[in-house]
């Protein structure tokens, strides 16, 4: 399959230049992640745009996506719930603030619970 990334490149300008090489602006390298005593994490619920239901945000991971997603399994196994990791973010189904605060603290994790 044809690499398709033209839809990336909409509001580029054409140019004459032979050598230029288009360079993606919105691609942002990842940070490295920190370890888990030097993350300081916010444990909040959220019920703005979910049709009335509450979820746990857990905001303020410093790291890669792949290990954003690994916490985010860890957090849903052990509170036996669903939800996500994605935008730097974790959501996790339910009101479960004082749950997730302590699993994160016996991790080594800095959390601290907000609203």
């Amino acid at each position: 399959m044809a690499e398709n990334d033209w839809k990336k490149r909409l509001g580029v300008v054409y140019s004459t230049n032979p050598d230029f090489a288009y360079a993606s602006q919105d691609e942002e390298q990842e940070q490295p992640t920190l370890p888990p005593e030097k993350q300081r994490l916010r444990v909040c619920i959220d019920r703005r745009n979910r049709g009335g239901k509450q979820v746990t945000l857990v905001t303020g991971f410093v790291g890669t996506q792949d290990d954003l997603a690994a916490l985010g399994k860890t957090l849903k196994v052990k509170c036996g719930v669903g939800g996500t990791a994605k935008d730097g973010e974790i959501t996790i189904q339910g009101d479960l603030r004082d749950k997730v605060v302590a699993l994160l603290c016996a991790m080594g994790y800095r959390a601290a619970r907000g609203n």
